[in-house]
């Protein structure tokens, strides 16, 4: 039985990004995720590709430009208004407001700025336009069960791979 990863493998990481200009931490887990290797695409494919062959114990960095994943930087999707024409609920910095355009489309936006009279939302990702190092420990690799391999992820997780990269919410830091 071999503990390098492979597919059929249920890797256990940890992760961390990091902003490649700045060094800053944008995002950590506290816990471990795991996925199904080659049956879980939910990972940038070069981060997959990196860990193919490690094996517990290694780190890795990954250096990726997140505009191949969220896309380019659009100043279009920046709106400054008014603090007055603003809801009280919406006046904090890093406050997600969820608007429809006239087609019934959701689309988010987050609280960047406030001053004394203005507010600004920003539309973009906020990982948009970033170079990034994603930083993973391998934690675990066995093999996965048939059940696992289905799922594409840990039998009978609370937290599913899926809810942790596209939410930062196993216990994620936020992005700034």
């Amino acid at each position: 039985m071999s503990d390098l990863i492979e597919d059929d493998k249920l890797v256990e990481v940890s992760y961390k990004v990091t902003d490649a200009k700045s060094g800053q931490v944008l995002s950590a887990v506290e816990f471990p995720i795991a996925y199904v290797h080659g049956h879980n695409d939910i990972l940038a494919p070069q981060v997959l590709e990196e860990l193919e062959g490690k094996t517990v114990g290694d780190i890795i960095d990954v250096p990726i430009d997140c505009n191949s994943i969220f896309g380019p930087r659009d100043e279009t999707l920046v709106f400054t208004d008014l603090l007055q024409n603003v809801p009280e609920q919406f006046r904090e910095v890093g406050t997600t407001i969820t608007m429809e355009n006239d087609k019934g489309e959701a689309k988010n936006f987050i609280v960047t700025r406030i001053d004394d009279k203005t507010l600004t939302v920003d539309g973009n990702n906020p990982m948009c336009g970033r170079q990034v190092i994603f930083t993973l420990e391998i934690l675990a690799v066995r093999d996965a069960t048939d059940e696992e391999i289905e799922g594409g992820g840990k039998a009978n997780d609370d937290i599913g791979l899926n809810e942790a990269l596209t939410t930062h919410g196993v216990k994620a830091h936020s992005i700034n």
